[in-house]
């Protein structure tokens, strides 16, 4: 039976570089769109919660309502979302893609699938399935201790 104290740690070494990894190629896949690593992580959020308001990606994304404020402002900007005030609330913002926004969100995540496809060609075909379930179970047992 391996150590758990090893396999703890060698586990921690691993999602340590591969977070590492994972940050390095959206501030690369960002800066070949013109974007910063914030704003690409915000339009995900946008994408991924089309009717969103912006306390709520602040939130997800942890950042404080003045820093997302200033990423929503520079995506207004460069015309991929629009915001308007909430009638309920008018110091909550809902945020939504434009159309210019949509198109490059397509476009990023055909590029971010990319890149995995081209990761993968580093990977035997053989040990991808295998891959994809460890990554899995890792999430499921990850999100299991995020809720204690």
């Amino acid at each position: 039976m391996e150590d758990r104290t090893y396999v703890a740690n060698a586990l921690a070494e691993l999602t340590f570089k591969l977070l590492a990894g994972c940050h390095e190629k959206e501030e690369k896949l960002a800066k070949i769109y013109g974007l910063t690593q914030a704003e690409f992580r915000c339009l995900r959020q946008i994408h991924e919660n089309e009717n969103i308001n912006n306390k709520e990606i602040a939130e997800r994304m942890n950042l404080s309502a003045s820093r997302l404020t200033r990423i929503i402002d520079g995506l207004v900007q460069k015309e991929y979302v629009v915001r308007e005030i909430e009638p309920n609330d008018r110091r909550n913002m809902r945020v939504f893609l434009s159309t210019k926004g949509t198109h490059l969100v397509q476009n990023l995540n055909l590029a971010y699938i990319h890149i995995h496809e081209e990761i993968l060609k580093n990977i035997d075909s053989d040990q991808h399935q295998p891959l994809i379930q460890a990554m899995k179970h890792l999430l499921v047992a990850l999100e299991k201790w995020m809720l204690k």
